[in-house]
Order: C-alpha cells, then sequence, then structure tokens
C-alpha cells in the first residue's frame, strides 16, 4: 500500500526505543544464529517464536519507534492464537475492539449482515481490531524482556553478502558501520525492502490505479462497533465507504475517491472534514488522528529463499488492503519459518527444510492475492460489463441470498490452505466428513476447563482421541476423552488421531494409526523423507 499520510493530534504516546552502541563497532561479537532486518510485525514475531524454541536473534531495525499511523488494523484469530505464546495476545484483546458482525450498504439502506464466528468455542474472537502501532508495542515489549532477542533499533542494513555458509550483513548506525556475521538473515523490512533491493531481486505484480482515503478521527460521540461497508452512500455517492472502529475511541473512515483525484489535495484538513460532515451531519464532533491517500499494489517474489537469505512479509508479497491479509499473512510466515530455522539450526532436520517455507508461504501468498484482488476487482470494477454486474448483485442482495453470496466488500482473513506439502501425508482413509484433513489449520474447542489450543507443544501434537498405547520421542500428546465440540470439529471416533505441526496445521490424521505410520508422517514432517 502505497501512500502518502498526514498527523493531527494523536492519542498514542509514540515512545522513542534507545539505540546502543553495538559491540561489533569495537570489534567484539559471535558470529550469530540468526539476524532479522526490519521491526514491524513480522519481524518481532519471528524473533520471540524462535526465542521460545531456544534461539537467539538480532532484530534490527532503522528506526526508533513503532510504525506511525494506525496501518494494519484488523488482526486475525489465527494471528491472536501465535501471539497468545509470547503472552501478549490477551493484552491485544483488551485493548482492541471485537467485532465479528459487519453490514453492507446500498445508498443508505442496510442490505445484509454477515457473521465472521457463527459459532461459540473459541479462545479467540475472529477479530480484533487494534491499530499496528500497538501491535508493534507489545511485541516490542516482549522483545525487550526476551534475553534471547537482542533489539537494535537505528541500525540500518545497507549491505549484504551472501555466503554458503551463511551471510555477512553490513550495518549502518549514528556511531558507524559495523558488519554482522549471521548463519542465517530474514528479510522482513517491508514492501520497499531494502535487502531486496540490495540483492537485485525482482517484486513483479499489478498495480492498482484507483485512490483512497483513510481518515483515522476521534469521534466525540457513540461509535458503532461493527464493521461497516457502503456502496454509493448518499454521503459520497459515485463510490463506496469502509468504517471501522479502533481502541481509543478512534473511527477509521476509508474513502474510494477514484483514479483521479489530486492526494495532496484530498489530505488537506478542510477537505477531510467536508467529507465526514456529509458522513456524520452537522452535530458531529471530531479531532484528527491520522490521514492518509494511497493506491495499492499485489506483488508476489519468484522465491522468498535465496540460499542463507530468507524473505517475509511485505518484503515477499503485497497485497491490497480488502480482507486483512497483509499483517496477518505476514505473521503466518514468521510461524512457517520459525520452527524449521529452529529445527535446522540445532541439525534435527535438513537445511531442505526452509525450502518447504518458500513453496508453502509463496502458495499462501497467491491465495491471500487472489482473495483480495477479487475484493478490489468488486469494489474498483475497471471494465463497464463489470460495473453492472456488481450494481446489478447489489440491487438483489436485500431479497436474494444468491445475490448476496456475489458481493466482496473484502473476503476476510482466515488461515490458508497449504495443500501439496512435502510435509503432509496424505489421507489413508476415505471416510471422512468433516475435519482439518492434511494442509489446513487446526481448529480450536473447549477442551477441560481450558481450550485446545493451549495444549499444543512448540514441537508437533498428536491429537488422540480416546486413550492410546502410543508415544513418539519429543512429540506433545494430547488425549481427548469427553465428547462435545472437539470430537465434531475433528469428525473423530474412538481411536481418531491428528499429528499437527509446529505451526498448528495437521500433517497427517489416521481413524486408527499404526506405530509405522506415525513415525513415517513424522519424519516427513520434519523433512527427513
Amino acid at each position: 500500500m502505497d501512500g502518502a499520510g498526514a498527523g493531527g493530534l494523536s492519542s498514542y504516546d509514540y515512545r522513542h526505543y534507545p539505540y546502543r552502541r553495538p559491540a561489533e563497532l569495537d570489534g567484539k561479537g559471535p558470529r550469530r544464529p540468526v539476524v532479522i532486518a526490519g521491526a514491524g510485525i513480522a519481524g518481532p514475531t519471528l524473533a520471540l517464536s524462535l526465542a521460545l524454541r531456544g534461539v537467539p536473534s538480532v532484530l534490527l531495525d532503522d528506526d526508533d519507534t513503532v510504525s506511525f499511523g494506525s496501518r494494519s488494523i484488523c488482526q486475525a484469530k489465527h494471528s491472536l492464537e501465535i501471539w497468545d505464546r509470547f503472552g501478549i495476545a490477551q493484552r491485544m484483546v483488551e485493548k482492541g475492539i471485537t467485532w465479528e458482525e459487519g453490514e453492507v450498504y446500498l445508498r443508505d439502506q442496510p442490505i445484509y449482515r454477515f457473521n465472521l464466528a457463527p459459532e461459540p468455542g473459541h479462545k479467540f474472537p475472529a477479530f480484533v481490531n487494534l491499530q499496528q502501532y500497538y501491535v508493534e508495542e507489545y511485541l516490542y515489549d516482549a522483545c525487550l524482556a526476551e534475553k534471547l532477542i537482542e533489539l537494535r533499533p537505528r541500525n540500518k542494513v545497507v549491505g549484504v553478502q551472501p555466503r554458503n555458509d551463511g551471510v555477512a550483513v553490513e550495518v549502518e548506525t549514528p556511531d558507524g558501520r559495523y558488519t554482522l556475521e549471521a548463519d542465517w538473515l530474514v528479510a522482513c523490512d517491508g514492501v520497499r525492502s531494502p535487502v531486496r533491493h540490495l540483492l537485485g531481486l525482482p517484486f513483479p505484480g499489478e498495480v492498482f490505479h484507483d485512490q483512497f482515503l483513510i481518515a483515522d478521527i476521534k469521534l466525540l460521540g457513540d461509535l458503532p462497533k461493527e464493521r461497516r461497508f457502503w456502496f454509493y452512500p448518499p454521503f459520497h455517492p459515485t463510490n463506496s465507504v469502509l468504517l471501522h472502529r479502533q481502541a481509543d475511541n478512534i473511527l477509521r473512515a476509508d474513502f474510494q475517491l477514484g483514479r483521479d483525484a489530486d492526494p495532496e489535495e484530498e489530505k488537506k484538513p478542510e477537505n477531510v472534514d467536508k467529507r465526514l460532515r456529509q458522513m456524520f451531519g452537522p452535530e458531529a464532533r471530531w479531532q484528527h488522528e491520522w490521514t492518509s491517500v494511497y493506491t495499492f499494489t499485489c506483488r508476489v517474489m519468484e522465491r522468498f529463499v535465496h540460499g542463507r537469505v530468507v524473505f517475509a512479509g511485505d518484503a515477499a508479497h503485497v497485497v491490497s488492503p480488502f480482507g486483512a491479509r497483509g499483517g496477518n499473512a505476514a505473521v503466518a510466515d514468521a510461524d512457517n519459518l520459525a520452527w524449521k530455522l529452529a529445527l535446522v539450526l540445532k541439525g534435527e532436520a535438513p537445511q531442505g527444510l526452509i525450502e518447504t517455507y518458500d513453496g508453502e508461504r509463496r502458495a499462501a501468498a497467491r491465495e491471500n492475492i487472489l482473495n483480495s484482488t477479487r475484493s478490489a476487482d468488486f469494489i474498483t470494477p475497471k471494465f463497464p460489463a463489470s460495473r453492472v454486474f456488481r450494481d446489478a448483485a447489489l440491487s438483489l442482495a436485500r431479497d436474494f441470498s444468491f445475490a448476496r453470496a456475489l458481493i466482496n466488500s473484502g473476503r476476510l482473513s482466515v488461515p490458508t490452505l497449504q495443500a501439496g506439502s512435502p510435509l503432509d501425508t496424505p489421507d489413508v482413509d476415505a471416510d471422512w466428513s468433516s475435519g482439518p484433513g492434511p494442509g489446513r489449520a487446526m481448529v480450536d474447542a473447549p477442551l477441560g476447563n481450558g481450550w485446545l489450543v493451549d495444549r499444543l507443544g512448540l514441537g508437533f501434537t498428536l491429537l488422540m482421541f480416546g486413550r492410546s498405547a502410543f508415544a513418539l520421542p519429543g512429540v506433545t500428546a494430547v488425549e481427548i476423552e469427553e465428547g462435545g465440540l472437539a470430537r465434531q470439529r475433528y469428525d473423530a471416533r474412538p481411536g481418531t488421531a491428528y499429528l499437527v505441526r509446529p505451526d498448528r496445521y495437521v500433517a497427517a490424521r489416521w481413524r486408527q494409526p499404526s506405530p509405522e505410520a506415525l513415525r513415517s508422517a513424522l519424519e516427513r514432517g520434519m523433512g527427513r523423507t
């Protein structure tokens, strides 16, 4: 997402994290297992995930504070489950705005409502709206409290020298330049990735020329909790408008402007105020927080793994903002990569395991781009026939369910499918009627006095429905005796078993597994076969 932002009187207190002179400037400092470039969302998530597995890292960032502006605000359930391992997810839930319902309008009339989490029985809600600066703050706090993570603000990567057995990273600081020797470099340094540019790697994709205005305001009055999306509203009759509530009583109003709008004019407070006055009425009062006019692209690298340099998050792929798939995909990248890097660094898996990160997460990026592009095409039709189709679907949606299914105001982020991964064992039993198969994310459910997601180990986990004599070295075993939602969601019978990967994806499942089948699936899941 490319744009120019303007600030108001921000209610968020931007902290500046202290720069400290790196030991390497004085000729000290050992070779590092992992150096991470970029401390947005993906970088700190990766560093914390590695630390949980005993792997130290150096986290570099060219800035000394969190991202300016609210930016990525929709934090999905699958991201919260990952962050919960670091003890910060509940903090996000308590600070943010939990929402599960949305409403779509045609002009000034609601045409339908939708529910993102129609079934109960999950530890976390479908989405929490929380500004990116809070997410980064909580991640930074967790990094600073972790002895295995060295967070280095104002340390900018200015050179990368790949080697057969590692990477030399040249870093610029206020005190001069130094070189970090590392086994692996992970570039989480954003859509304009300096690491990607230093290596001369292409970033192909599609450019969307429509422009959008974000106006974050503190509205002094009653605030809607649900997501609202208007097509052709009376207060903006030529295009669409999206409204989200955030923490601190902040509202985000997102106006579609079209291709020919002047971004500098649109950002002027008096012009933003005109739009907001038409939207909220003559009596409304607000304070400006952040304003940005942006266009967006969908891009994906041809490969995410280049020797000992790995790309994650926006450095590797970028999607349109419709569907909250950017930041949440970055978190999933980090979760996928962390356990694989840890196994390889400890000598418990071959280096080829990292190649599966490339295949799985590039496929996820393509799925996210497909879904977000479909949303963009519906919201911003490129051809007259497309607009006729969209308007016909909108006019029929209030009365006909088939038309509601055609409306696409953003297919919101869910875990992507990892079909055909070489780490997964295909089903041998043909009688599954439901349940997450290999390549799909595990599903949470109540378990005893807690939650199934809390019972998973940092490594592989074996879910066993009923008592079992099976045991796999290094694998967390979870016996599920009771009936209820867990059995329903996993289509389980007595003897059913699921092998779940460290990133919460199903590696294999059986109706009645043999010890040989379990061991074979585990070896395959760790990239040993």
